[in-house]
């Protein structure tokens, strides 16, 4: 069924069922392909994506004239737009999944009993897997092979407000299954925005193993709320940079800007600037001047603001609010103790970094902070799974069950043990 064509209200529990065993008949298949198989089909879809770069661009200015509109904030609309630079680079992230180790079939560990059983531990695929995600549409590219690469079937629903970029590149995805000879209900999406499809998704117990959510606030708590079905949740990325007392002034200026004005409107961009008061008067009026000239809203607590009188005032919601807008909030924190403090009462858990030369404070925030991922030096922005060499992730996993950071092809894996005997019997 072809996602050009809308499904009616009606028919959407029919159509869902259909997507499922669908995907069921796929998942056996994949199971068994070799590496050689699945990678064809990825370097297939690479190449579909650069053909049809036209007709991918033409569907996503459909998307994006619907969204402006509609009034779609700034940071909704840059993460919805499509140009040929970031599709070459949907394209190549499908050709750097190819290049990664297969991970099914990797045997984890093995050990021989005293009474001649020989155990292995196997990775093989969690299944089939609903993604549901929002207005970006390179996830669809980027879950779909994903999922491929580790043997398991995606039912994608992305966001309405990419519903034809989407369906333009599954399109791409399923030309490349074609012509690896694989099932086409490997990767399927959805083909209608009605919402009433996730509250059925959530519900697929018979067809569905693992569900991945991908998105704002509101759409990851009614996931977890509704689903019946395990959930990996990709929480609001509400991250954080501590300025230490032993920073390099210039590189934490550097670094900052960076690290919220790179791209403010994604999960790793930093929300909240910590700063060691002991270098308040130093370190801190050339790091608000670079943040303001690049265009970004501060808003800081009293000891900030006497710095500078362009800097708003900073309420308890600020150091709550995931922005993904050119906006930052700032604190003085009384060093280590106070940014480990900070960040550990108001993140998220998602990153957070410190800016530091002293090695030992650097490995004491690392070791404290309890977030999926923690970084010394390095710009907030670093966390992505192509970044980490995972050529893709669907998410950053904020839980501790079943994965946590960057969600990539090992983390779409499970295992199972297999036991080779020779006859033995247990006494």
């Amino acid at each position: 069924m072809s996602v050009a064509t809308a499904i009616d209200t009606n028919d959407i529990a029919c159509h869902m069922a259909e997507l499922g065993k669908r995907a069921r008949a796929a998942v056996h298949e994949l199971g068994q392909a070799d590496s050689e198989r699945k990678n064809k089909a990825l370097h297939a879809a690479a190449a579909a994506l650069r053909d049809q770069t036209d007709n991918l661009l033409a569907a996503n200015a459909e998307d994006m004239a619907a969204a402006e509109a509609r009034n779609i904030a700034a940071s909704l609309m840059d993460r919805l737009k499509l140009d040929a630079r970031r599709i070459d680079a949907m394209a190549a992230g499908l050709e750097q999944i190819a290049d990664l180790p297969d991970p099914v079939g990797e045997v984890l560990a093995n050990w021989d009993r005293p009474n001649g059983l020989n155990i292995s531990r196997v990775r093989v695929p969690l299944g089939v897997i609903g993604i549901i995600y929002e207005s970006r549409p390179n996830v669809t590219a980027d879950a779909g092979g994903l999922c491929l690469k580790s043997g398991n079937a995606a039912i994608l629903r992305g966001g309405s407000e990419s519903f034809h970029s989407s369906g333009a590149i599954l399109e791409c995805l399923q030309a490349g299954l074609r012509a690896a000879d694989l099932h086409e209900g490997a990767i399927q999406l959805v083909a209608t925005t009605d919402r009433v499809a996730v509250g059925e998704m959530l519900t697929m117990t018979d067809y569905i193993d693992i569900i991945v959510p991908r998105g704002g606030k509101s759409l990851i708590e009614r996931v977890q709320q509704e689903s019946r079905i395990p959930v990996i949740a990709h929480l609001e990325g509400l991250c954080h940079t501590y300025v230490d007392g032993a920073a390099d002034p210039e590189m934490a200026c550097e670094i900052i800007v960076n690290a919220k004005m790179r791209r403010p409107g994604i999960c790793g961009a930093t929300e909240t600037l910590l700063v060691d008061r002991n270098i308040l008067g130093n370190a801190l009026p050339p790091i608000i001047n670079a943040l303001i000239e690049s265009g970004c809203e501060l808003r800081g607590d009293d000891e900030t603001r006497a710095l500078d009188n362009r800097i708003g005032t900073a309420t308890e919601e600020d150091w709550r609010t995931e922005y993904l807008e050119p906006v930052l909030s700032i604190r003085q924190v009384d060093g280590l103790e106070g940014a480990i403090d900070h960040i550990n009462t108001y993140s998220s858990h998602h990153t957070d970094s410190i800016v530091t030369e002293d090695a030992a404070t650097a490995e004491k925030f690392m070791n404290a902070v309890d977030s999926a991922i923690v970084m010394h030096n390095a710009s907030t922005q670093f966390a992505d799974g192509g970044e980490f060499g995972m050529g893709a992730e669907i998410g950053i996993s904020t839980g501790r069950l079943h994965a946590r950071g960057p969600v990539g092809v090992e983390q779409l894996t499970t295992f199972k043990y297999v036991v080779r005997g020779a006859g033995q019997v247990r006494p």
